[in-house]
C-alpha cells in the first residue's frame, strides 16, 4: 500500500486532527485495503504473520494496521484464552472473506501456546501484543526461531532481560520493530529535527507529561474460567489467586485490562506510556543509545486495593551532555524541549492507539507548538540533520522485512528508552537519588538498586529458562 509523504509545511498548515486521525485504525475491520491485495500479488509473495495475543491492542491497533498492507498475510493466532483465540480467528477470517469473497482464503490456525506456532516454518514473522510480563520471553524465543518481530512496548520489565533480548535479536539478525509508533507520527520527527538542528538554541531541559494510575478496590478470589490457562498467563511472576480485575475482562476486548495496574505484570504508566515519550525525547536529545547518569523520583503508591502501580509522581534525570529531563503528570501530556533561544512542544494530539488510551483530547489537541511559530516552518537544509522518515510503524516493519534494513524503532533503541522507564521506577521505589552508568547498565556503588535490575522468575516460565 502506497502512502503519501507529508512535508513539514503541509503538516503545519493542514488540520492536525485530520492528519493524525488518518492513521488511526478503528475498533473493527480495516477498510483501507488496495484492490491489488488479492489480485496481482500471489499469496506466496506475502509475508506470513502469526499474531501472539488477541486482546485490546491486537484488536484495535496491531491487526487493523497490519491488515492494511497487501504484502502481509495473517495466517495464525496464539492466545492462552480459548475464547479470545476463537474471536481472533473470526476477526482474521472474516476480514479476508470480506475482501476476497472466499470463506477459506486463510482459515487462520489457532494455537493455545505461541511456542507451538513458532515451530511453523511457514510463518515468517510475529506480532507480540501480550501483557507486559509476556514481552521479552516470546520475543527472544521468536528471534531464536528466526522470526521477524513486531513487539509492543515496554520492551522488557527488567534491564537484564532487555539487554538479553537486544543482544539475541542482533545476533540472529532478525528485524524487530518496537511499537513506539510516535516515531512514525510526523510531528515527533519534525520536533526532534528542529531541536537537533539548533532551532531553539542549545537544548538544556526536557519536560515530559506523563500521568499516573488510580488506585482500585480489593477484588475477591474467583474461579478460574475454563477457557483461560491462568498458570501460563501468570508466567514467570509469582502465583496469585485469580480475579477478573487482575487479568482481563471476559466479555470485552476494548476495556482497559486490570493487569496494567498491577506491578506484578508491569510498572504502571512509567512503562505503559513512558517508553513512548522517553523514546521521543531521546530522539531530540540525541541520547538514543545511552541513558541518564543520575535519576531521582518521588511517587505515590496505593496503600490498599488490588491495583498497586504508581500514581502521581515526578522524576529528574540528568544526562552526560548537560540536559536535564523532568517527568510528571503535572505537565501536559507530551514532550517539551527547552533551549537557550526558545521551546518546542510535541504531543499526539487527538490520536489514540486504542479507545481506552488516557488522552485528554481537549487538553492536548495541538500536536506541535513552539515559542515562535516561525520555528516550526524553518527549512532544514540538505547539509543539516535529517531523521528517519516512516509513514506508519507497521508498514515500516514490513518494508524492512523485505529490505533487511533497520526499522525506525530497532531493538537497541527500544531497550534504551525502556531502560529509562525502569531505572525511574527503581528510583520511585527507593526514594533517593541514584547514579547510573549507561555503558555498564549498572547503578554506581549501590547493591540495593542493582538487585532490582532483574526479577525472580517462576519456572518453567521466564527468560532465565529459555533454551538458547
Amino acid at each position: 500500500m502506497k502512502r503519501s509523504v507529508i512535508s513539514r509545511r503541509k503538516f503545519i498548515d493542514n488540520s492536525v486532527k485530520a492528519t493524525i486521525m488518518s492513521s488511526v485504525a478503528f475498533a473493527g475491520f480495516p477498510t483501507i485495503v488496495p484492490s491489488s491485495v488479492f489480485g496481482k500479488s500471489a499469496p506466496s509473495d506475502k509475508i506470513n504473520i502469526g499474531q501472539i495475543g488477541f486482546g485490546r491492542i491486537a484488536y484495535t491497533h496491531d491487526l487493523p494496521e497490519i491488515l492494511n498492507y497487501d504484502k502481509a498475510r495473517v495466517i495464525a493466532l496464539a492466545d492462552l484464552d480459548s475464547n479470545r483465540a476463537a474471536q481472533g480467528k473470526k476477526f482474521i477470517d472474516s476480514f479476508y472473506s470480506k475482501r476476497t469473497g472466499k470463506a477459506d482464503y486463510v482459515n487462520a490456525k489457532i494455537y493455545d501456546d505461541y511456542r507451538k506456532m513458532l515451530q511453523d516454518p511457514g510463518i515468517d514473522a510475529v506480532i507480540i501484543s501480550t501483557p507486559d510480563h509476556w514481552h521479552a520471553q516470546p520475543a527472544i524465543e521468536a528471534a531464536l526461531a528466526g522470526k521477524d518481530i513486531y513487539l509492543q512496548k515496554p520492551t522488557s520489565l527488567t534491564i537484564k532481560e532487555g539487554r538479553l533480548l537486544s543482544d539475541i535479536v542482533r545476533k540472529k539478525r532478525v528485524i524487530l520493530q518496537v511499537g513506539t509508533q510516535q516515531r512514525s507520527m510526523p510531528q515527533f520527527r519534525i520536533a526532534a529535527e528542529l531541536v537537533r538542528n539548533g532551532r531553539i538554541g542549545k537544548l538544556h531541559t526536557v519536560k515530559i507529561g506523563l500521568p499516573g494510575d488510580p488506585s482500585g478496590p480489593d477484588a475477591p478470589e474467583m474461579p478460574v474460567p475454563k477457557n483461560l490457562n491462568y498458570d501460563m498467563w501468570l508466567g514467570s511472576t509469582e502465583n496469585e489467586y485469580y480475579t477478573e480485575m487482575r487479568v482481563h475482562p471476559q466479555n470485552s476486548l476494548t476495556d482497559r485490562p486490570g493487569w496494567l495496574r498491577c506491578e506484578q505484570f508491569g510498572a504502571g504508566m512509567i512503562t505503559g506510556w513512558g517508553q513512548h515519550h522517553f523514546d521521543s525525547a531521546a530522539w531530540g536529545m540525541d541520547t538514543e543509545l545511552t541513558g541518564p547518569v543520575s535519576i531521582e523520583a518521588v511517587a505515590q503508591f496505593p496503600k490498599s486495593g488490588l491495583w498497586d502501580v504508581h500514581g502521581d509522581f515526578m522524576s529528574k534525570a540528568e544526562y552526560g551532555n548537560g540536559i536535564t529531563m523532568f517527568t510528571s503528570g503535572g505537565y501536559p501530556n507530551g514532550v517539551r524541549y527547552e533551549g537557550t533561544e526558545g521551546w518546542i512542544f510535541v504531543t499526539r494530539g487527538s490520536y489514540t492507539a486504542s479507545p481506552s488510551d488516557p488522552v485528554a483530547k481537549t487538553e492536548s489537541s495541538k500536536a506541535l507548538d513552539a515559542s515562535d511559530p516561525g520555528i516550526l516552518t524553518s527549512n532544514i537544509a540538505d547539509n543539516e540533520i535529517h531523521l528517519y522518515v516512516s509513514e506508519e510503524q507497521h508498514g515500516n516493519w514490513l518494508d524492512c522485512i523485505k529490505s533487511r534494513k533497520e526499522p525506525i524503532s530497532p531493538v537497541e533503541i527500544g531497550h534504551r528508552a525502556c531502560s529509562v522507564c525502569l531505572v525511574t521506577h527503581i528510583a520511585m521505589k527507593l526514594g533517593r537519588k541514584l547514579q547510573w552508568d549507561p555503558d555498564k547498565e549498572l547503578f554506581v556503588n549501590d547493591s540495593e538498586a542493582n538487585n532490582l535490575l532483574s526479577r525472580k522468575q517462576r519456572a518453567p516460565y521466564g527468560t532465565d529458562f529459555i533454551k538458547m
